[in-house]
């Protein structure tokens, strides 16, 4: 089993106790290059799900690797998106408290898929064609390892871990698609999904290093209007969207996107566009300006 595992130094790994993670941890643990930090949040959707933190810091306890955990509270109708977004805050506060290099997280091939066929589903742009990929920040050894190549690993070295109940809940779109669409997949279709998946993650670095080449050379909160409107309307709703990213507003959905490209190109001079929570745009003579309201 081949896993890309990162360089030396600190890590926050994310583990649920769910059998990918518990390799995770497993594996990063057998090398004393890393300097760990096992992070557990319990999102509060499963009454069971105390068990869950209790294998961990167990776990972490007995290879004598810090652990820190948080509970969500979120309750049992809480959206997908909404739980992995209360995930990932919690992750990179851990992040930036622990002062580590990345969090390093145990997604794997079969997570891929579902992503993209869920990205497809809800009318992605090129980013969500992308799938799960590593970043800067996010660190993923898994990506070209399937479900099934974990948990014969997890076999093999005698693993313990927690199944998820919910897993099973065709109610989410992810377990209908894990159940009931991906099995009726062959092998080849799904090769043919991962070689769309990694050609659009090059295509993507592509577009995003030219349109940051551009935008270093602005005022980081101002966008060029002469340039803008001379762009095609889709070309348009890939700067806004990148411009938003590139100032640290990534809470947007395509709605927004198409809201403040339309709005910038025929209101006039002097409009305000909302952006959310704080932030809005302004219309000025020469270029969009991004601002905040004074809180």
């Amino acid at each position: 089993m081949i896993v890309n595992l990162p360089k030396p130094g600190k890590y926050v790994v994310a583990v649920s106790g769910g059998v990918d993670s518990i390799c995770l941890l497993n594996i990063m643990a057998e090398f004393s290059a890393y300097d760990l930090v096992v992070a557990h949040f319990d999102h509060g959707i499963r009454t069971d799900s105390r068990k869950d933190r209790l294998l961990v810091s167990r776990l972490a306890q007995y290879k004598q690797i810090k652990f820190v955990s948080q509970n969500g509270n979120l309750g049992r109708e809480t959206s997908e998106s909404l739980a992995r977004q209360a995930r990932y805050d919690f992750l990179y506060r851990v992040l930036e408290q622990e002062n580590a290099l990345a969090i390093v997280t145990a997604h794997h091939l079969d997570d891929r898929l579902e992503t993209l066929i869920i990205n497809l589903i809800r009318g992605t742009g090129r980013l969500g064609l992308g799938s799960i990929c590593e970043t800067a920040t996010i660190k993923r050894p898994f990506l070209n390892l399937t479900k099934a190549e974990l948990k014969s690993y997890a076999h093999q070295h005698n693993l313990s871990w927690r199944e998820d109940s919910t897993n099973q809940d065709c109610g989410y779109l992810r377990n209908y698609l894990r159940l009931k669409v991906i099995p009726r997949l062959s092998d080849e279709d799904k090769a043919k999904f991962i070689r769309i998946m990694d050609r659009q993650v090059d295509i993507n670095i592509q577009i995003d290093q030219l349109i940051g080449e551009w935008l270093e050379e602005q005022h980081p909160a101002r966008l060029n209007k002469k340039l803008f409107n001379n762009l095609s309307y889709n070309e348009s709703k890939e700067l806004i969207a990148f411009w938003l990213r590139y100032n640290k507003l990534v809470n947007f959905n395509h709605q927004t996107i198409e809201r403040l490209t339309l709005g910038a190109k025929t209101k006039p001079k002097g409009a305000k566009l909302d952006v959310y929570d704080y932030n809005y745009v302004v219309l000025e003579k020469d270029y969009l300006a991004l601002r905040s309201v004074e809180r």
